[in-house]
C-alpha cells in the first residue's frame, strides 16, 4: 500500500505502534481493499479470513471487512464507475480506434470473447484498454460473432469511430469480418470501404510458417532434445552433468537448460540457445560418461548454430510484432525484409519496397494508389481553408529522408510534424494505431485463467468481466508488462491451436479453441 493512500485512510499517519489512535476513513480503506483484491486475484472469501480479520482488527479497531457477497458487489460498482471513466476517455479520443479481439475456452468449458481498444490521445501516447471480457456462447460462427461485436461497440459508442481489427488468421474469422465490415460500410462509417479494416495476426501467422518448416526437423535438433532429456533424466545424472559444466571452467552460471515442447517452436530455439552455451560440458560429459551417447558431433554442433541462429531472427521479430506498448505497423516491412534477408542472404541487398519487386513494379504502384487514396479520404475529414497545388503527401516524398540507423520515437516524430502535415499526420497517427498482432487480447486470457481457476470456476460470466476488465483499467497505467518476460509476453501466440470446424446443421465454419 503507497504512503500517498495509507494517509487517505488515517488523516493522521503514525508509526505503526500507534496506528489505534488516527482517523480512519472507512470508504477509502473499502477501495484500497477492493483494488488488492482486484489486482492480485484474490478469492472474496478473503474478506472473511479470520487471520485477515485479526490483523485488520490489530492495526485499527474501527476497520470494519465487509462480507464475500459486499465484496463482490464493491467490485461491480468500482467497474461501473471506471467503465463510464473510460467511456469519457474513448468519446475524446482525436484520431480512430483499432481493435483486437479473440476467444477463449475457461476451465469450466465457458467460451468468452475479449475485445481491445487501441487508440493515440491528444498528446500521442498509445493505449491499449480491454473493454469487454464477455461470455460468448455457442455457435462461434461469422453471424453471432459479428452480432455481438456490434452490439459491443454500440454500447461504447465508438462504432463511427473504428479503423481496424486485428484478429488471428484463421478461415473461420473471414466471414465473421466480411459481415461485420458489410454492416458499418451499410453506415459509411469505415475509411476507403474498409479496406484496412480486417488485420490479420502477424505473429501467429509467423508462428504457423515455422511449426511447418520444423516438420522437417534436421537429426541433430533431436539428439539436443535427447541430451536434455538424458540430463534431466535422475538427480545423478544431472550432478554428473554440472560437474562437467565446473571442469571446462563454467563454475557459478545458474543458466537452465530448457526442455521443448515439440508443438512450440519457441522454446525449440530456447532449447537449443540453452544448449549451445553448455556446449563444452555436453562434449565433456559425452567423455567421461560411457552411457550418455546422443551428443552431436561437431558438424551438427555447427548445424545446431546455425538453426538457432535462423530460428533467433523469427523469434526477435516475433516479439516485436507482439508488443503492446510502442506501435507495430510501422515495423512489419523492416522486419520481414530482415527475415526475408536471413532466408536468400546473398541475393537480397537492400531493405526497400522498390528493390524487392523494382522501381516501376505494380507492386510499388499498388502501395502508392493505395497511400494516395488513404491520404484523400483523410484530406476530405481534416482538411481547413484551401488546398495547395503541392499536397502535403508529395511534399512529404520530396523532403529529405530520415536516417533509418537512427532511434526514433515515431509517435513524437508525427507529433512534432503537425504542423507541417496536419492532414498526414492524422493519417499517421491512425495508421500507427494499428495492432499487427492479438497478443493484447490473448494477455487477457492469462488473466481470465487466474480469475477463473480451479476454485473460483463458478463465478459468473458478468463478475468474471468486471474483475478482468476493471483490473487492466486500473492498473495497466503501472506498465507491468515493461517487467514481464519475453516468453510469457508472447506465450500466448505460440500456445494457440486454431482450427476451424464445419457446423454440421449450418454448413458454416466456426472457430474451435484448445
Amino acid at each position: 500500500m503507497s504512503m500517498v493512500m495509507w494517509e487517505k485512510c488515517f488523516s493522521h499517519p503514525q508509526p505503526f505502534g500507534k496506528l489505534r489512535s488516527p482517523k480512519f476513513d472507512p470508504e477509502t480503506f473499502r477501495d484500497l481493499l477492493i483494488q488488492a483484491i482486484i489486482k492480485h486475484d484474490l478469492p472474496f472469501n478473503f474478506v472473511e479470513y479470520e487471520g485477515i480479520r485479526t490483523v485488520f482488527e490489530f492495526i485499527c479497531s474501527d476497520i470494519k471487512l465487509p462480507c464475500r457477497n459486499t465484496a463482490k458487489t464493491c467490485v461491480v460498482r468500482m467497474f461501473n464507475h471506471e467503465k463510464l471513466e473510460l467511456q469519457n476517455l474513448l468519446n475524446l479520443v482525436p484520431g480512430r480506434i483499432c481493435l483486437t479481439s479473440d476467444l477463449w475456452t475457461s476451465i469450466a468449458t465457458d467460451g468468452y470473447l475479449t475485445l481491445t481498444a487501441h487508440f493515440v490521445d491528444n498528446d500521442w501516447r498509445l493505449h491499449k484498454k480491454i473493454l469487454n471480457f464477455c461470455h460468448m456462447p455457442p455457435p462461434h460462427i461469422g453471424v453471432a460473432l459479428s452480432d455481438k461485436i456490434n452490439s459491443l461497440l454500440f454500447e461504447w459508442g465508438i462504432e463511427k469511430k473504428l479503423f481496424s481489427i486485428t484478429l488471428d488468421n484463421a478461415s473461420a474469422n473471414k466471414s465473421f469480418v466480411d459481415i461485420l465490415r458489410n454492416q458499418l460500410n451499410f453506415r459509411g462509417i469505415l475509411l476507403m470501404s474498409g479496406k484496412f479494416f480486417h488485420v490479420r495476426c502477424c505473429a501467429h501467422i509467423l508462428n504457423l510458417i515455422i511449426q511447418d518448416g520444423l516438420r522437417e526437423i534436421d537429426e541433430s535438433v533431436l539428439k539436443i532434445r535427447e541430451c536434455i532429456k538424458y540430463m534431466k533424466g535422475s538427480p545423478a545424472r544431472k550432478h554428473k552433468f554440472y560437474d562437467c559444466v565446473a571442469q571446462v571452467g563454467m563454475v557459478g552460471n545458474k543458466r537452465d537448460l530448457r526442455q521443448d515442447v515439440p508443438t512450440r517452436w519457441n522454446s525449440t530455439y530456447l532449447m537449443l540457445e540453452s544448449a549451445l552455451f553448455y556446449h563444452r560440458a555436453f562434449i565433456n560429459l559425452g567423455l567421461n560418461d560411457s552411457s550418455f551417447n546422443c551428443c552431436p558431433s561437431p558438424d551438427e554442433w555447427d548445424k545446431v548454430e546455425k538453426i538457432s541462429k535462423f530460428l533467433g531472427y523469427f523469434y526477435e521479430v516475433t516479439c516485436l510484432f507482439s508488443g503492446t506498448k510502442y506501435p507495430t505497423s510501422n515495423l512489419f516491412f523492416p522486419k520481414i525484409f530482415l527475415i526475408q534477408n536471413s532466408i536468400t542472404e546473398p541475393m537480397f541487398i537492400e531493405w526497400a519496397y522498390a528493390k524487392l519487386h523494382g522501381k516501376d513494379s505494380l507492386e510499388l504502384h499498388g502501395v502508392h494508389e493505395t497511400l494516395f487514396s488513404l491520404f484523400n479520404d483523410f484530406d476530405i475529414c481534416y482538411k481547413e481553408g484551401s488546398v495547395s497545388i503541392k499536397t502535403e503527401i508529395h511534399k512529404y516524398f520530396d523532403d529529405e529522408r530520415l536516417d533509418k540507423k537512427k532511434e526514433l520515437d515515431v509517435l513524437t516524430w508525427w507529433k512534432g510534424q503537425q504542423t507541417r502535415y496536419p492532414i498526414l499526420s492524422h493519417l499517421a497517427r491512425d495508421v500507427l494505431t494499428i495492432p499487427i498482432s492479438t497478443v493484447a487480447s490473448e494477455s487477457a486470457f492469462s488473466i481470465g485463467g487466474r480469475v477463473l481457476d480451479q476454485y473460483r470456476s463458478s463465478l459468473s460470466p458478468d463478475t468474471v468481466q468486471a474483475l478482468v476488465c476493471t483490473r487492466d483499467w486500473l492498473f495497466d497505467k503501472k506498465t507491468e508488462e515493461d517487467h514481464i518476460n519475453m516468453d510469457e509476453l508472447i506465450e500466448d501466440v505460440f500456445n494457440l491451436n486454431i482450427e476451424t470446424a464445419i457446423n454440421s446443421t449450418q454448413g458454416t465454419e466456426s472457430i474451435m479453441l484448445n
